[in-house]
């Protein structure tokens, strides 16, 4: 019985931190650019239990074997497996911000920070004190030629990502995009940043096909369906009173059980 409290336990301890993923992500369905966590579970090994009292054995071609037969397996609860990122793509809001640009397909901007270079599916942007395309953390966005110098807002953005000077009739840079090999381990930093880490590999510049489609004077809204997460927080919640209950009805077992054993002694 006392395996019972350590089931129901880690089965508690599973859907909390559902719970958590599932909080966070209704916390930042406003938020431009993010991605949803989804945290994954798995069963620990079952064991098969048999009859230990039976007739013995019984003989084959290659020797004896256990005659005693199953009774059933008996569950050890579970664990958490991974917490991973949904990269799904985000549907599109208008803002008819020039400085503003969605990605439509795979693809990260690249932002240089004091902790080095981070990367973002947030492409609100605003033009700093000096000219440079920032995010609105102050961290400049860096193109292919290094900061994104723009003097005002007259410029365009074409699908590709190049952008050019509406009053100098002139190409300026050239949004740097970047891919990753296992991008759904990426690690998040806040605000909307991720960094790259041993798992999802190193950071390689995205040309040709893997380059996302621009488009200038929108933004990337979350992909997170409050109706599916309200739905799936019920889930949690129900589960993890199931679980509760679990443990509550094992406690009682167990005290009737050493009430028993101490009235007969």
């Amino acid at each position: 019985m006392i395996r019972g409290w350590y089931t129901g336990a880690s089965g508690m301890n599973a859907q909390q931190y559902r719970l958590d993923a599932i909080s966070n992500n209704l916390a930042n369905v406003d938020t431009a650019g993010y991605k949803r966590d989804v945290a994954v579970s798995k069963n620990f090994s079952e064991l098969l239990i048999r009859r230990t009292s039976f007739d013995g054995q019984y003989e084959t071609p290659f020797g004896s074997a256990d005659a005693a037969p199953i009774i059933g397996k008996l569950g050890l609860g579970v664990e958490i497996n991974e917490n991973y990122t949904d990269f799904a793509q985000g549907s599109f809001k208008s803002t008819n911000t020039k400085t503003d640009t969605a990605l439509a397909g795979k693809g990260f901007y690249v932002i240089e920070t004091p902790n080095g270079e981070r990367y973002t599916r947030n492409g609100n942007f605003f033009i700093g004190k000096e000219g440079i395309l920032e995010t609105k953390d102050g961290y400049p966005v860096l193109g292919e030629n290094g900061y994104i110098r723009v003097t005002d807002d007259k410029f365009k953005v074409n699908e590709d990502g190049i952008i050019f000077s509406e009053t100098e009739d002139r190409e300026i840079d050239r949004f740097q995009v970047v891919r990753f090999d296992n991008e759904r381990y990426l690690k998040k930093m806040g605000n909307s940043f991720y960094a790259a880490n041993d798992i999802s590999g190193p950071a390689h510049i995205a040309e040709g096909s893997e380059r996302p489609t621009f488009m200038q004077g929108y933004t990337e809204t979350s992909n997170v369906n409050v109706v599916n997460e309200m739905v799936q927080m019920i889930e949690v919640n129900r589960a993890y009173e199931a679980n509760q209950k679990t443990i509550t009805s094992q406690d009682s077992m167990m005290d009737t059980l050493w009430s028993k054993v101490a009235v007969y002694k």
